[in-house]
């Protein structure tokens, strides 16, 4: 295993490619002193520092980012969010689980959207639906039942055919699917950039400042970089899969590489196979399939691909993504992608979160590996709201769960590609 305590990809996330070149902050230099110190500038991150600053606005916050807030991880997701709720592989038994969830995403997605608005930030953030597709009939009986759930839990959607999606989105795929009204589509670069540059005056960000070491020093904590040090009371560790590799939460997660690639513009001969909706997003009935989405008006993004620990080559995840394209989109053949990156996730062996406090003065988030705006946002301001003694105790930990114990390596390797070996096979033309 990599002893990098963050992730130091190959590649360039696309969609920060697509946007004006950003000034990152200053790196860390020197020993400073701080109330908080918070580990991670995405989206948990971002929502824990600027949720301490309302809490505690005479606090010292310190945000410390391993790369540059654009190129991290938070940048590289697809771009969904929702304030809703319902898992992919629903059942009715999950129906109150889901409620209970919804409450908590919609008051950090009213949040956020509030931040948004109040600091002008700008991330082509559109709500447009999104739709939930099968390829299978196994993929289609998996997503009647997650219908039932949205009829039980009066989520917005409407169920569509083969012709319904093709006229969607141009494709000929897919023979089943639920178009969820309350979706919002975004830029992701877009809006992290704008959340971390709209932060508080009194939570200074420093960039490329990946912390390499923590340790305690009496009733503090020591987190030291490459350009110094901070010292503090309470830190918060945001950086989800890779908290084990700062020495916590060894058993609960692991790293995962996920894959996306966007399409050069297509010619305006070809616009007719991306569909007659202006913007649309598709998302994949089984856990390994393929997240796709309309770009503006003549680019496609097509996400697949998972690994453990430890990014594919290249060539590989080129060679993969575009398997997943051609089969989508025949007629396309021609079309390259012009930005093709690597993203890191966590995965946990329930699905469930690690959140809370680790010991005096020691917070984690971690293990998000699903709607992570709305998800991210949510642990963090209820992390900082832990913090401060402010909501109701354990209210988290019993709508989302906890992450459960994971084996040591090797057997973690070992039973991560069995694992995706059977789920691959499982998924077929899902993928």
């Amino acid at each position: 295993m990599s002893k990098l305590t963050y992730p130091n990809y190959t590649n360039h996330c696309g969609w920060n490619a697509m946007l004006p070149a950003r000034t990152p902050q200053a790196p860390l230099s020197g020993d400073i002193t701080v109330d908080y110190a918070v580990v991670g500038a995405g989206y948990t991150g971002v929502a824990a520092a600027r949720r301490l600053h309302e809490l505690d606005p005479q606090a010292q916050i310190v945000l410390l980012e391993a790369t540059t807030v654009g190129e991290g991880s938070s940048a590289r997701n697809s771009g969904f969010t929702a304030p809703d709720v319902l898992p992919r592989t629903a059942s009715m038994e999950m129906a109150e689980k889901a409620r209970n969830q919804t409450r908590l995403f919609t008051e950090a997605f009213d949040w956020l959207t509030g931040i948004l608005r109040d600091n002008d930030i700008s991330c082509d953030m559109q709500k447009v639906g999104s739709i939930r597709t099968a390829a299978t009939e196994a993929g289609e009986a998996s997503l009647r039942k997650v219908a039932d759930v949205a009829r039980a839990n009066d989520l917005p959607h409407t169920i569509l055919n083969r012709a319904d999606i093709r006229e969607r989105i141009g494709a000929d795929y897919y023979r089943y699917g639920i178009y969820l009204h309350d979706t919002w589509l975004l830029q992701p670069a877009a809006l992290i950039r704008g959340l971390a540059d709209a932060l508080p005056g009194d939570v200074t960000l420093h960039e490329n400042s990946p912390v390499r070491e923590m340790r305690r020093e009496g009733s503090d904590w020591r987190l030291v970089t490459e350009g110094g040090s901070v010292r503090c009371r309470t830190v918060v560790l945001a950086n989800n899969g890779f908290i084990p590799r700062l020495g916590f939460l060894k058993s609960r997660m692991a790293t995962i590489f996920t894959y996306a690639a966007v399409t050069e513009a297509v010619k305006e001969s070809d616009i007719g196979y991306l569909g007659q909706s202006p913007a649309w997003g598709v998302l994949p009935s089984h856990r390994l399939g393929t997240t796709l989405r309309r770009i503006g008006r003549d680019r496609l993004m097509v996400r697949s691909l998972y690994a453990h620990d430890q990014e594919i080559a290249q060539a590989t995840a080129v060679r993969e993504l575009r398997d997943r394209f051609h089969r989508r989109w025949p007629g396309l053949r021609h079309v390259d992608f012009e930005f093709v990156w690597g993203g890191t996730t966590a995965f946990t062996m329930n699905g469930a979160p690690w959140w809370g406090k680790i010991e005096d003065g020691l917070y984690a988030s971690g293990g998000c590996n699903g709607s992570g705006i709305a998800k991210g946002t949510m642990l963090g301001r209820k992390l900082a709201d832990l913090i401060r003694g402010v909501g109701t105790p354990g209210e988290v930990e019993a709508v989302m769960g906890a992450a459960s114990w994971i084996a040591p390596e090797p057997f973690r390797s070992i039973g991560f590609q069995i694992i995706s070996a059977l789920e691959s096979r499982k998924a077929g033309l899902e993928a």
